[in-house]
């Protein structure tokens, strides 16, 4: 599963690094870019809490095989795009193949009926997925600057290769399906908002807004002060890369320290590291080093996130995970599109920096006294 999720999220960071790169053939604006960016993120957000659903009613492995698959083949289909909208919709379904992976790969790693250690478990699935969107953006402009757009293509000759050995490696779940009484209404499920799984989709969707901002913006903010496309993948990279030992750290903290208040921590700190980062930019080796730490402490909270959802709803670990990873990013990434309307007014490092504040959202809800009440279980009957 990690090695599957690391294929997957690859792609999900391959059209940031060549956002000022599509401005200038299709000669869109900021707003326009971060829509790009924002479609994809929607579309491999939104909908999970929908196909944690399936995978805990029907099993996991064709959702966490056929997901990485259709991400891969319409994500690297972008460069034969001739229009702004054509870009929408290849990015809007290679997203929904994202968002059809990521609740039962969830599952597949915490394993919440196997008790302690959900932390660490998935922090090894989270570390594929780190590794590969760090590695996507250095890809993207790789084969970008090697074959021009079109040369995307080779991109999704992995998937095609991989994922049907993975469907046979991966266990079918029809037996836990078959054992497992049946899984609680989503709708059911959703109302739950409104308790201390509302809390934590506050700060997932909080957070979510903060890094997908400083990702859809950083290499715009590098080529307007005459930067290069390399040096804005490389800026991604950095960033991504530290989430791989962020979301390790957190894993591993999740199972040793109270979750609410590590949440506090890490996103008390994460604030003047995102503004260091994006003040200072990849230019100097200490803003490369605000980078880094600003993408360690954004996503070492995920860890804790996803699995102080899936203990609070138990029989429906797959749904929990779609709620604060999918609707909860789908939300956060909406935002974006403020900040990218803000920043073809006043400029695209301003725009930013003046988004960063809204971590003290986050901080405030993680420090809500109903996390701190022990761990929570929903009664999710009708």
């Amino acid at each position: 599963m990690s090695c599957a999720h690391g294929l997957n999220d690859a792609y999900a960071s391959f059209v940031p690094p060549l956002l000022p790169r599509i401005m200038n053939d299709l000669g869109l604006s900021i707003a326009m870019a971060a829509t790009l960016a924002v479609s994809f993120s929607i579309a491999s957000a939104l909908p999970q809490p929908l196909f944690g659903y399936l995978a805990d009613r029907n099993g996991r492995r064709i959702l966490a095989v056929a997901g990485p698959l259709v991400s891969g083949v319409f994500v690297a289909s972008i460069g034969f795009a001739s229009s702004f909208w054509i870009l929408v919709l290849l990015l809007t379904l290679g997203g929904l193949g994202s968002a059809a992976f990521h609740p039962p790969g969830a599952s597949y790693a915490v394993r919440v009926s196997e008790g302690k250690g959900g932390g660490t478990r998935y922090s090894v699935f989270s570390f594929g997925g780190s590794v590969g969107l760090a590695i996507g953006p250095l890809v993207a402009v790789g084969l970008v600057q090697w074959r021009g757009m079109e040369g995307l293509w080779v991109a999704m000759l992995p998937v095609l290769i991989l994922m049907p050995i993975f469907f046979f490696g991966l266990p079918s779940g029809r037996t836990e399906v078959a054992a497992a009484s049946a899984p609680p209404n989503l709708r059911i499920v959703l109302k739950h908002l409104v308790g201390p799984l509302g809390l934590i989709f506050g700060v997932s969707a909080t957070m979510a807004f903060v890094q997908r901002t400083f990702l859809t913006m950083e290499p715009i903010i590098v080529a307007h002060s005459g930067g290069s496309e390399a040096l804005g993948a490389v800026a991604l990279t950095v960033y991504l890369g530290a989430q791989v030992f962020g979301t390790v750290t957190g894993g591993l903290l999740a199972d040793r320290v109270d979750r609410a208040s590590l949440l506090v921590q890490l996103c008390f700190w994460a604030l003047p590291a995102h503004l260091l980062a994006v003040w200072l930019g990849p230019q100097t080796a200490l803003g490369l080093v605000a980078i880094g730490v600003a993408g360690f402490l954004g996503m070492a909270t995920l860890p804790p996130i996803v699995v102080m959802a899936q203990e609070m709803i138990p029989s429906a670990a797959a749904v929990s995970s779609g709620i604060v990873m999918g609707l909860a990013w789908a939300t956060g990434s909406i935002g974006v599109l403020g900040t990218g309307v803000l920043a073809d007014t006043i400029g695209p490092q301003l725009a930013t920096l003046v988004s960063m504040p809204v971590i003290v959202v986050a901080i405030l809800l993680a420090l809500h006294p109903t996390l701190r009440q022990g761990r929570p279980h929903f009664t999710t009957g009708v």
